[in-house]
């Protein structure tokens, strides 16, 4: 998701962890868009603490949706010993790990709500075993498929050569 999903996020308007997925009504695309929850996120989200008077999952102390996280970001990417990092990056990494575990393309456009697949074949190139994949089809295709006629000829010339 992107930072301004993120943070404008609210309980019941967005989050069902019943049905296991985030609903998004306004996107940068333009389109209502509907993100899976993985157990790892659910178990996240039933920990997160809530505000009795704030809708919002992520809140300051006023019970406010955050607007930016500039300052909580950068601290936690110093404890972590990581540089050079954007929170934007946080979606690429998303993408990149998808893309490299074999996900297709379409899936990965949707899950990321771009309006075009153009934008998404960024992270081809972090997928080339979905050519090797592509390529072994023909295997499949082409290898002659035995007969019935064939399968009773091997059989017969099994059977004789285990009497002789």
């Amino acid at each position: 998701m992107r930072k301004g999903e993120i943070l404008c996020l609210q309980w019941d308007r967005n989050i069902d962890l019943k049905h296991g997925f985030i609903l998004l009504d306004k996107t940068k695309s333009g389109k209502r868009r509907e993100i899976p929850i993985n157990q790892t996120f659910r178990e996240t989200l039933q920990k997160q603490v809530r505000h009795i008077h704030s809708p919002y999952v992520f809140f300051n102390k006023d019970g406010k949706r955050y607007k930016e996280v500039v300052k909580s970001f950068k601290s936690a990417l110093r404890r972590s010993g990581i540089k050079d990092f954007k929170f934007h990056d946080l979606r690429h990494t998303f993408a990149s790990q998808l893309a490299m575990a074999g996900v297709d393309l379409p899936t990965l456009k949707e899950l990321l709500g771009h309006k075009t697949l153009a934008m998404t074949l960024r992270y081809a190139h972090l997928a080339p075993s979905h050519k090797q994949k592509a390529v072994e089809l023909l295997d499949n295709a082409v290898q002659p498929k035995p007969t019935i006629q064939k399968t009773i000829q091997l059989t017969k010339m099994r059977t004789v050569a285990e009497a002789n």
